[in-house]
């Protein structure tokens, strides 16, 4: 065997062991988001309108590690970086689990709550500057670099689908008198996996394709990834599809769970069946990620936008205008009757097929936006993190205009959120910024590994 051909056995040995720990890396990142929503209704029933301080406190955090997050790839690198994440995770659930403790104490303990969440969120910052780039690059960018972020996408929406789960088979029903120490074991079994991903990851081998050299002379650049019109309409497009994937599923729930005549009006345990109709969801982003990951090599990126956020659109209008009386039966999940079928208003299932729709928008916009940043990447990178935050901000928007003029209504933010999607799909993503110089990264034969 000739010494190139060992070089590139070796490098595609290399690459496949990279692109499995960067998918475990994903469904980190989804353990840790998704582990927010089931305790946060604990403390919903303890404390009024605590509910989504949690999910919101988690998504704040991007505003503030976004941008360090993309330096410390080029300063400290991937592995490193991941390391440092995965030892501040363990740090948030353990103060997580601190508060499980002080239950005399609730006011304190809810304040150590947040700050465990708020921690556990720079956790999944980091995690995400690491996995989004560096498999767009191992893909070489275009339709197979998206299709690389789809099949993570497809095991991050996996641990997503099955965390909940996890949570009502330790925990079981949530009532009034459920407390934060009755999720004891599942803070600590959050604690283990970090403490076991911090071993796997110690001895990994990352490729390093953006870490600066020591002794290399830093060059003042006069453009950056603010440079590129297409990378900055993306990040605002990032901002968008955080806010309307959350708040689609999660404005749902409160309008199946409303038994009032202003909510859905459900009988039986309208909370359960809300919980289970809004599974459903992220069971469709599952299988949308999955189907995708089989054409993206094929369907471009922007087609793939194009078309979902039209069908979006549509189910979403259509949601809005057709009565509530229009009913459908839908599968519902509670741990003492088990799966049952349910009677919901037709637009709780229209809603649900949304889905499908923003599963594959994510890997869309990254890919679109950083499409020929070259050394650009980590940084635009770190600016895609921060506005990730809109997964706190947008969703609670929409829920003060639920209040203010109903769920239904509220819907029509979600709209003009995916009218955005598709003008940033349709137009925005053109690069019209060729002439800047991108291409200042390490020859591919001279990356670090770590």
């Amino acid at each position: 065997m000739s010494v190139k051909t060992a070089n590139q056995s070796n490098q595609g040995s290399g690459q496949l062991m990279t692109i499995i720990t960067m998918m475990f890396l994903f469904g980190m990142i989804a353990f840790v988001t998704n582990l927010a929503a089931p305790v946060g209704v604990i403390w919903k029933n303890q404390m009024q309108g605590a509910g989504m301080l949690g999910n919101l406190m988690n998504f704040a955090a991007y505003l503030f590690m976004g941008i360090p997050a993309g330096k410390l790839l080029t300063t400290i690198g991937y592995k490193k970086t991941t390391l440092w994440a995965l030892g501040i995770g363990f740090v948030g659930m353990a103060l997580q689990y601190v508060s499980s403790l002080l239950g005399d104490s609730l006011i304190l303990a809810f304040v150590i709550y947040l700050l465990g969440a708020f921690i556990g969120g720079f956790c999944v910052c980091m995690l995400n500057s690491v996995v989004n780039p560096m498999l767009n690059s191992i893909g070489g960018g275009g339709a197979r670099g998206n299709q690389l972020l789809q099949i993570g996408g497809s095991f991050n929406s996996l641990v997503a689908t099955l965390t909940p789960m996890l949570v009502g088979m330790l925990v079981g029903q949530v009532t009034n008198e459920t407390m934060m120490d009755d999720v004891d074991i599942l803070l600590l079994i959050a604690m283990g996996v970090f403490l076991v991903a911090f071993f796997i990851i110690l001895g990994a081998r990352i490729p390093e394709p953006t870490l600066q050299k020591k002794g290399a002379v830093k060059v003042k650049d006069s453009h950056s990834a603010w440079s590129f019109r297409h990378t900055v309409l993306g990040i605002i497009g990032i901002f968008f599809y955080v806010g309307l994937e959350v708040g689609i599923p999660g404005t749902l729930i409160f309008y199946l769970s409303d038994t009032t005549t202003s909510g859905a009006g459900l009988t039986g345990n309208a909370t359960a069946i809300a919980g289970g109709v809004a599974a459903i969801y992220w069971l469709l982003m599952l299988c949308g990620r999955f189907g995708s990951s089989f054409i993206s090599g094929k369907v471009s990126s922007r087609t793939q936008l194009i078309i979902v956020s039209t069908v979006a659109i549509g189910l979403v209008i259509a949601a809005i205008f057709i009565p509530k009386s229009v009913g459908v039966n839908m599968p519902a999940y509670s741990v003492e009757d088990g799966f049952s079928m349910a009677s919901v208003p037709l637009s709780a299932l229209l809603l649900v097929l949304c889905g499908l729709c923003t599963s594959v928008m994510w890997g869309g916009i990254f890919n679109l936006a950083v499409e020929g940043l070259g050394k650009y990447t980590s940084q635009a990178s770190g600016l895609f993190m921060m506005m990730v935050v809109g997964g706190g901000i947008m969703p609670y928007l929409q829920e003060l205009i639920a209040n203010a003029a109903g769920y239904m209504t509220s819907y029509w933010l979600v709209v003009g959120m995916l009218g955005y999607l598709l003008f940033y799909g349709l137009i925005g993503s053109k690069n019209v910024n060729k002439d800047i110089p991108v291409n200042d990264l390490p020859a591919e034969d001279e990356q670090l590994y770590l």
